[in-house]
């Protein structure tokens, strides 16, 4: 371990630790990309392809599919926001570096730092792509209008959240089980195409269809999103609080299984294949 000591004070440190986590998020933003604008940018075309299919998808279908009164397209962009934030965080936090990596042999750098750094850059770039879209929408087309922008923000967070902490699980299973993990991982970003709920509403779902979302936790976030955005939608068939609980879980098992981790990392896992 290459460690310089230095005294600082509780508040120096917070500082000094918020200042590695700041430039670990840049570096980590333009590692997609020499040009974080482009990286930017290129996550933009990315939510808007998908927006795209899923519009020509339920075009076909017919809108009544969705059973909400409002903006159709508010409808689209509302359940593909929370979506993409949700599985770009399980994916860039599940990738974090393992205890083992030579990065993590440099002081200050350390797992925690390297996790936060991972998970805010991924909100981040979410954020500014959402914004940058709205904007261009409510400007070029025509205004959006969302009836509780705070309510529809805090689901926002709350699905980057879940996602973060199912992605630290992910992180956790790794070293022991890198193949294993990746599986897992993929499958349950396949499983979230269809039951993340963002091209139905759970109020239009019976009790048998409502049993294969309910398990869930991005399935009640966006249900209770399109609550706090359409003005006639309540929904009853969700739960924001049980996605906490659920993420909340999920990241307090992840921490514990890094941390039992660190304690038993070999040198020898960076040649496993």
């Amino acid at each position: 371990m290459f460690y310089f000591k230095r005294k600082q004070t509780l508040l120096g440190s917070a500082f000094t630790t918020a200042e590695l986590i700041y430039h670990a998020v840049v570096q980590g933003i333009r590692s997609k990309h020499a040009n974080a604008v482009i990286a930017i940018i290129i996550n933009i075309v990315q939510i808007l392809a998908l927006v795209t299919v899923f519009y020509l998808i339920l075009s076909m279908l017919g809108t009544r599919v969705a059973k909400i009164r409002g903006n159709f397209i508010l409808f689209l962009l509302s359940g593909v926001f929370l979506f993409l934030t949700h599985i770009k965080a399980v994916s860039t936090v599940a990738g974090v570096a393992t205890g083992n990596n030579p990065m993590m042999l440099h002081s200050p750098m350390n797992m925690m730092v390297a996790l936060l750094a991972t998970a805010f850059g991924s909100l981040y770039t979410q954020l500014v792509s959402i914004l940058v879209i709205l904007f261009a929408y409510s400007v070029i087309i025509e205004p959006l209008e969302i009836q509780e922008p705070g309510g529809a923000f805090y689901m926002l967070i709350l699905a980057w959240f879940t996602g973060c902490a199912v992605g630290v699980l992910f992180m956790a299973l790794k070293p022991w089980f890198p193949g294993t993990s990746e599986i897992l991982k993929n499958l349950y970003r396949r499983m979230n195409m269809i039951f993340s709920g963002k091209m139905v509403v759970g109020n239009a779902l019976g009790g048998f269809l409502l049993s294969f979302f309910a398990w869930n936790p991005l399935f009640h976030i966006i249900d209770q999103c399109r609550g706090f955005v359409f003005r006639n939608y309540f929904p009853r068939n969700s739960s924001w609080e049980y996605a906490l609980w659920v993420g909340l879980a999920l990241l307090t098992i992840g921490l514990l299984g890094i941390f039992y981790t660190r304690q038993h990392v070999s040198a020898s896992w960076g040649a496993r294949r």
